[in-house]
């Protein structure tokens, strides 16, 4: 019998419209309708995304460079200052494994914009508690709520980003990720020595509620997500298990965790090093170190791009390795060779978490919420647990105790990294 002809896809809408890209797979119903590189909506998208990473994360590392205030303030040990940062990572990462679930029925911008919106508002109201126990509890309440931000965020861009440029993508975002991180530091560490702590974190919550609102009104809707109705919790369940089935998902999840976690627990305690003698350094420029978070920009977004080009696991180990090498070179006692070091664990950092966020979205099959909220819970669980443990660190032998305790774990994230590698080519 002869062969039927093989039916061509319709492609009249998408000439019909030229912002979108319509994809068929096997996998996927047809006329998936992405945002292409270079279009408008793509560009309102990356710009709206942009905003919510720097929201997120000013808000969220805003306390890092005033944690030896707040250890001279209110008479605690480091390791319990860095409860201010700990606290709101750990209730982030359950936040984000049930923001995925949440986003399924009530959808993805309207949810982004409700977290964006209240933690800014929490964040002003850290500016004028009286106690560090109220503190403690606005910044626990405050990452409950940034848990509706980065794993539906991830989300978007997997179901509305052309699939062939997703690296690029992901790439920008954790870019904004990291200049939010790096003006959040900044920012408070500046105001915090000319004025107060307490007028640094209300002028960050100012920020943040200007972004929030710029992202609500940038962001494009959803057009490859429909909500679904009620909750289905064996849906839910089932979603987990199976990425959690997958292979080499968890191995990129234990990466998140020990990159994220080695990078919180050097930023950390590098600044109660740089306070000491022989350095000396005042708050402004303590904040003004964090400006290497430009490199971690640059980076993120040029492993989007390698990744995309010449392998994604090839691209994700050498990250790891750059950030070992900056780790290593912080044993010096030079001031430049330390911020060189800082430059190396920032840089091998982004280009890391870059990869492996979009690995995730390119190897999960299907509910890729989920398997985002499940790589971000680890990479902030990774955050608040070894974020805290490395005060003991400190407090036992200094700065070489953290050093050994941060290798360590970048030695483990590079046998995942390999191994993942190996189970993804299979």
């Amino acid at each position: 019998m002869p062969r039927a002809a093989k039916k061509q896809p319709d492609v009249s809408e998408f000439q019909s419209r030229p912002n979108l890209a319509v994809v068929h797979t096997a996998d996927e119903p047809p006329k998936k309708q992405f945002l292409l590189k270079g279009t408008a909506p793509y560009k309102r998208a990356s710009i709206a995304l942009f905003l919510s990473g720097f929201a997120t994360f000013s808000l969220l590392y805003c306390v890092q460079p005033l944690m030896p205030i707040f250890a001279e303030h209110f008479a605690i040990s480091p390791a319990a200052s860095s409860l201010s940062l700990s606290l709101s990572t750990g209730f982030l990462a359950f936040a984000i494994f049930c923001a995925a679930a949440v986003s399924e029925s009530f959808g993805r911008r309207s949810l982004m914009f409700a977290s964006l919106l209240g933690a800014a508002i929490c964040t002003i109201a850290c500016a004028v508690v009286p106690s560090w126990h109220a503190l403690l509890v606005i910044r626990a309440l405050e990452g409950l709520l940034l848990g509706g931000v980065p794993a539906v965020a991830m989300a978007y861009l997997s179901e509305e980003i052309d699939p062939r440029g997703l690296g690029a993508s992901m790439g920008l975002y954790i870019a904004g990720n990291a200049f939010g991180g790096m003006a959040g530091r900044v920012v408070t560490g500046t105001l915090a020595e000319f004025f107060s702590w307490r007028v640094a974190l209300g002028a960050l919550g100012m920020l943040g509620l200007a972004a929030a609102i710029g992202f609500f009104l940038l962001l494009p809707a959803s057009r490859n997500f429909t909500p679904r109705k009620g909750f289905d919790a064996r849906f839910h369940l089932r979603a987990w298990v199976g990425h959690i089935s997958n292979p080499a998902l968890p191995l990129l999840f234990a990466i998140g965790f020990l990159a994220m976690g080695t990078f919180v627990t050097v930023y950390n305690y590098i600044a109660f090093r740089l306070v000491q003698a022989p350095y000396n350094l005042n708050q402004t420029e303590l904040g003004l170190i964090f400006t290497v978070y430009l490199f971690g920009i640059a980076a993120s977004w040029i492993a989007g791009m390698l990744g995309d080009r010449i392998g994604h696991f090839i691209v994700l180990p050498a990250g790891i390795a750059v950030a070992a090498a900056g780790v290593a070179t912080t044993l010096s006692t030079s001031l430049p060779l330390i911020i060189l070091g800082i430059v190396l664990l920032t840089s091998g950092f982004f280009i890391a978490h870059s990869v492996a966020s979009a690995l995730v979205g390119r190897l999960a099959r299907g509910t890729k919420g989920h398997a985002s909220s499940l790589y971000l819970l680890s990479y902030y669980i990774g955050s608040s647990v070894a974020g805290s443990a490395g005060g003991y660190f400190w407090g036992a032998d200094g700065w070489n105790a953290v050093v050994v305790f941060t290798l360590i774990m970048l030695a483990l994230g590079m046998i995942a990294a390999l191994i993942a590698a190996r189970l993804a080519r299979r």
